[in-house]
């Protein structure tokens, strides 16, 4: 047997491909897909072993700040054990080695064959791991979201919500297993949701939910301003039309419009109004909003009582969730966000949350910062001496502050909410 190694050559594509169906038939299970492997055939480096006018196997790499990564290394079965795979990988290396590459590795599956890497001098580091994930958004999709002002979010956004336990349980069970798996949905015959709306006081974290839900599914998240589209050359209504046809091009999308009763507020007296006719616009394009698979609308509102009837009517909005006021657990998670990490360990968190009841996190925000202001100016100003407890903040800054405060939510709000829920409520 006479083996002979070259560079890749297109003519060897055919070749190629009937070894790797060949593989793939005997359960070998590369790391790299085809198309990746072909595309580094053509731009990167490949070698090729022909015995004869046969071609028996193929070394595939590429070069990525001087280290080289082994894409593909294959050799045909009637070839197996006589030494072309190392010397395969040797010819691979030699070629790479042009590119100033410092160091050369290989990814192969939990079950791959590694005797010959061990031989060509690789070592099988422990504790390592492959993982891969698919781009959700494609390169098309992304000019579309940054048009619309859209993005997609960090993965983590749900697991920071604190607290807020029934909420996050009820948006988990409703929205997130559903859309998820729609498969999984469409055998118990659930219809995965493709509307919602939020509504609660003024903030309490409706727009962090929406957030959440979009990170949660790993979908585009689009936040749709209506001041901004009223400078539409076809108005307010036409350029919302224009956004939702727009968004009707992506295969997974979050749409989210906060303080919808701007647009969808109750229609009454004549002649139509304005805001009458964006109403009627926005009713007729949820419908068709609601045909294409992937997509989700979440409207947030202050005010549910404004909304109009037909807006809320069944058949536009699966559901209508409540979203209140943060829990303790959520007011201590907030609380410690915002106390600076020197002075947390002597800040009395307990006292805090009780007395914080009532308070949105938009009010304990802006009770820790005015807490802050409070220390940095008695530190400054009024200390004689400074001391470890006057160089922070304490306790009884806090307290100050909080009682400083006046809470966002009243007592009247938060019956009014109470009383919405069992009158608007749909869970």
């Amino acid at each position: 047997m006479s083996v002979r190694y070259r560079n890749f050559q297109p003519v060897d594509t055919d070749s190629l491909l009937t070894l790797w169906d060949q593989a793939r038939t005997a359960g070998y299970a590369p790391v790299y897909s085809l198309a990746e492997v072909l595309a580094s055939c053509n731009q990167d480096h490949a070698i090729t072993a022909c015995d004869g006018d046969q071609i028996i196997g193929f070394a595939v790499g590429r070069v990525a700040h001087e280290q080289g990564w082994v894409v593909l290394l294959m050799v045909s079965d009637t070839h197996q054990g006589q030494g072309i795979g190392g010397r395969l990988l040797g010819e691979l290396e030699i070629d790479m080695a042009k590119s100033g590459i410092t160091k050369l590795s290989m990814l192969v599956a939990d079950d791959g064959k590694s005797g010959v890497l061990e031989k060509a001098g690789f070592a099988d580091l422990k504790h390592l791991k492959y993982f891969e994930r698919e781009v959700s958004v494609s390169e098309k999709e992304r000019e579309i979201l940054t048009n619309l002002g859209g993005r997609v979010l960090a993965r983590d956004l749900w697991g920071k919500i604190a607290g807020m336990k029934n909420e996050k349980e009820m948006l988990e069970r409703r929205l997130v297993l559903p859309l998820a798996d729609s498969r999984l949905a469409e055998t118990f015959g659930v219809e995965p949701p493709k509307a919602i709306v939020l509504f609660g006081p003024p903030g309490t974290g409706k727009t962090t939910f929406a957030k959440a839900v979009a990170s949660r599914l790993d979908w585009p998240f689009i936040e749709v301003f209506p001041s901004r589209l009223s400078g539409d050359r076809n108005g307010l209504a036409g350029g919302l039309r224009e956004v939702f046809n727009t968004v009707n091009e992506l295969e997974n999308v979050v749409v989210f419009i906060d303080e919808v009763e701007e647009i969808a507020s109750k229609r009454k007296g004549d002649p139509p109004s304005p805001t009458q006719g964006v109403t009627n616009e926005l009713l007729k394009l949820i419908p068709t909003f609601r045909e294409k698979p992937g997509h989700l609308l979440v409207v947030a509102t202050n005010y549910i009582r404004a909304l109009d009837d037909a807006f809320l009517r069944h058949g536009r909005f699966d559901y209508v969730i409540p979203i209140g006021l943060p829990d303790e657990e959520a007011r201590l998670s907030i609380w410690s966000r915002y106390i600076p990490a020197a002075a947390l360990p002597n800040i009395d968190l307990e006292e805090l949350v009780s007395r914080s009841a009532g308070f949105s996190p938009a009010d304990i925000e802006y009770a820790a910062r005015k807490a802050s202001q409070r220390a940095l100016e008695q530190s400054v100003y009024e200390s004689q001496v400074v001391t470890k407890e006057s160089s922070t903040t304490a306790t009884h800054h806090y307290l100050w502050a909080i009682g400083d405060t006046r809470r966002t939510v009243s007592d009247e709000v938060i019956l009014e909410f109470e009383q919405d829920i069992e009158s608007l409520g749909r869970l």
